[in-house]
């Protein structure tokens, strides 16, 4: 039997010429292998949506819990104003780059469907568009937003020692001087695939976070090891979960720059599109799993750390609270136990300030 034409019922434009396939049903003259791309394009889109709208509802989370005073009076009462600060600034330029990206999709279909070239040379042809520049400049500031926290996180654990800030602080310096860089090519609106400097700053960034997390983390694991050896019979348990949190963070938004590193070396260009549009909420979540906790006052912060180094080189005594990481409270020494946990005091106050960041 012959083949034959099925009516769908959808308009035929002019541009589209009826093509009749052996199934029988009509095609459209658009070439098969440009598809992926526009296809990738939409669907990193979507893919964006449901990111940012996770990002919303954790920054969400997150301003509540810095609405709520900390159990035991924690430190975070303190800095609960430059945190929420810190999280408006960093959704609202996540939200800037959502929107953009967002209002460029709608470029591709809807205003700009009929130039020559069609959406495929408006997808490779991005950054000729102020909009996408916009975009990518949100994408930058946040990332040194959220980089510096970071920064501040780490020099907190290793009491500000200088073997490790000089080298985390001139690394923070050479991203924000690649991703000026980035925006000075892009301005001139070369091809965002064909950019070898973004390629090199997702390397940078993922090697960032990779040895901000084994910065901590090794820092932790060393004193939990010291608070076992001053106590037999100590729960490490709040260790284990922090260090388990700062892996997981450092692990999503590191799995989203190994596979834009990846798609842009080996030109998987439908790949990038896939993951490029939702790396800044991405980003937004890592930096926001770990601000709730510390909203929370389940944080680590500098007193406790120095008390934790003071106490292990030759302790008689600890305090020690059902949540150690809410930050030793001095006057809960006053009781002998509190809340079925027995306290200890520190062994002297000389010996704590001669001890404090020393190791």
């Amino acid at each position: 039997m012959g083949s034959r034409s099925v009516d769908l019922g959808l308009p035929v434009f002019p541009r589209q010429l009826a093509l009749v396939s052996k199934s029988g049903v009509t095609s459209s003259d658009t070439p098969q292998t440009n598809l992926w791309l526009e296809r990738s394009r939409l669907d990193g889109m979507m893919l964006s949506g449901v990111s940012y709208g996770i990002f919303a509802l954790l920054t969400v989370q997150a301003a509540a819990a810095l609405m709520q005073r900390p159990r035991y009076g924690g430190k975070i009462a303190n800095n609960r104003i430059v945190l929420l600060f810190y999280i408006v600034i960093t959704f609202v330029l996540g939200t800037i780059s959502y929107a953009a990206n967002a209002r460029y999709t709608e470029m591709i279909w809807i205003d700009l469907r009929d130039i020559p070239g069609g959406p495929l040379k408006l997808i490779e042809s991005s950054l000729k568009y102020r909009i996408n520049v916009i975009a990518l400049a949100a994408y930058f500031i946040m990332s040194w937003c959220m980089q510096a926290l970071l920064l501040h996180r780490c020099f907190i654990i290793w009491c500000r020692a200088r073997s490790v800030m000089i080298p985390m602080i001139v690394f923070y310096i050479a991203m924000i001087a690649m991703s000026i860089l980035i925006l000075i090519q892009a301005s001139t609106g070369t091809i965002f695939f064909k950019m070898n400097t973004m390629l090199l700053y997702f390397c940078m960034e993922i090697g960032f976070t990779l040895t901000y997390t084994i910065l901590v983390t090794n820092r932790l694991l060393t004193m939990r090891r010291r608070m076992k050896q001053a106590v037999a019979q100590y729960n490490s348990s709040t260790y284990d979960t922090v260090v388990l949190m700062l892996i997981e963070s450092a692990m999503l938004y590191s799995v989203f720059c190994v596979a834009l590193i990846v798609s842009i070396a080996l030109n998987f260009d439908g790949v990038s599109n896939l993951f490029n549009l939702s790396i800044t909420s991405v980003q937004g979540i890592s930096q926001l799993l770990i601000i709730i906790r510390v909203a929370r006052g389940r944080a680590i912060t500098r007193e406790w750390s120095t008390r934790v180094t003071a106490t292990s080189a030759a302790p008689t005594s600890i305090v020690f609270l059902s949540d150690i990481t809410d930050g030793v409270n001095m006057e809960r020494m006053d009781t002998p136990e509190q809340d079925g946990v027995p306290l200890y005091s520190v062994q002297s106050a000389k010996t704590a300030k001669a001890e404090v960041c020393m190791a």
